[in-house]
């Protein structure tokens, strides 16, 4: 039974996503997942942060929080709605755009109702690098039209957010080369930015973090998940877990390609899979660490073969 760490719907997650959050958990009922973590985009204070979509939709950033509100709520109407059906994780993605969102996220984190929180990064200097190829873009522009520097930026900006806010689940580790102008170029190419990549990788280690693997790269065309290839052999080297997430933004991208994930990762010589599981109130008690433990399962376990995929072509 496979599980995903990361998932969105267009209830809460309206412009660039589709569907109700309950039809998501009733997707990943339908293909016998153990667990699904519900985990939408975390509520931004700025107004400078919103996306487009949401400018041109007349939303404001005081819209977020209510909504979260509401999506905290709904989790746990799910979580008891399909008790014994599937596990449900209610957590949200932090997003670093800048130092002073790590309080916001800390904040966030300590309603009663999360279990955890996703670290990422999806902005360099302010500006989205995963939106459109027009932002990603205007960021590079940002780092003296220097791809390579992006990427650095990039990169300090995912170790000061893991110092700040040390997230259990790291999403996307390398969704800078979404946009980029190679995206499916070996990161060791720039010495200079495989040094700070390898430096959060330690960084996760040395946390006890989880690194997804994420199947969102494969139905954007990207030609491996993220992390890319060279990035899972280092953290595997370094002694790291990996975790499983679809960053599905519908019902038609829960377990996407997650058969085409577990062939790659065998590849590479992973033989397990990691992920977080509540505990009962009662053991949760007593229990120093809080409320959530690390399950592990073996990857050949996994049965995925009549799960959907994506051809590149």
């Amino acid at each position: 039974m496979a599980f995903t760490m990361h998932s969105h719907s267009g209830q809460f997650c309206p412009g660039h996503a589709k569907d109700q959050l309950e039809e998501v958990v009733q997707r990943a009922i339908a293909l016998k997942m153990r667990l699904i973590s519900v985990t939408e985009h975390m509520p931004r204070t700025h107004e400078q942060d919103l996306y487009p979509e949401e400018v041109e939709a007349g939303h404001t950033s005081k819209m977020l929080l209510p909504r979260h509100e509401e999506f905290l709520e709904e989790g746990i109407r799910l979580r008891a709605k399909y008790e014994g059906q599937i596990q449900i994780l209610i957590g949200f993605e932090g997003e670093w755009i800048r130092p002073t969102y790590g309080p916001v996220i800390r904040g966030l984190a300590k309603e009663p109702e999360v279990d955890f929180f996703i670290g990422s990064v999806h902005h360099v200097h302010g500006i989205p690098i995963d939106y459109d190829r027009e932002q990603y873009l205007n960021a590079r522009q940002m780092a003296d039209g220097s791809e390579e520097k992006l990427f650095g930026d990039y990169f300090d900006a995912m170790y000061a957010m893991l110092q700040d806010i040390r997230p259990r689940v790291i999403a996307h580790f390398d969704l800078i080369r979404l946009f980029s102008d190679l995206p499916n170029q070996d990161l060791k190419t720039w010495d200079s930015v495989w040094e700070k990549a390898v430096l959060c990788l330690k960084m996760i280690v040395h946390q006890g973090g989880l690194l997804e693997v994420n199947s969102s790269a494969l139905r954007k065309g990207l030609l491996e998940p993220y992390p890319s290839r060279s990035i899972c052999e280092e953290f595997l080297s370094l002694g790291g877990k990996f975790t499983l997430s679809d960053d599905s933004h519908s019902v038609a991208q829960v377990g996407l390609n997650f058969a085409r994930v577990q062939k790659y990762l065998q590849d590479i010589g992973v033989e397990t899979l990691w992920y977080l599981e509540r505990l009962s109130e009662e053991v949760a008690k007593t229990c120093v660490a809080g409320s959530l433990r690390i399950k592990s399962v073996a990857l050949n376990e996994l049965d995925m073969k009549d799960y959907p995929y994506t051809i590149n072509v």
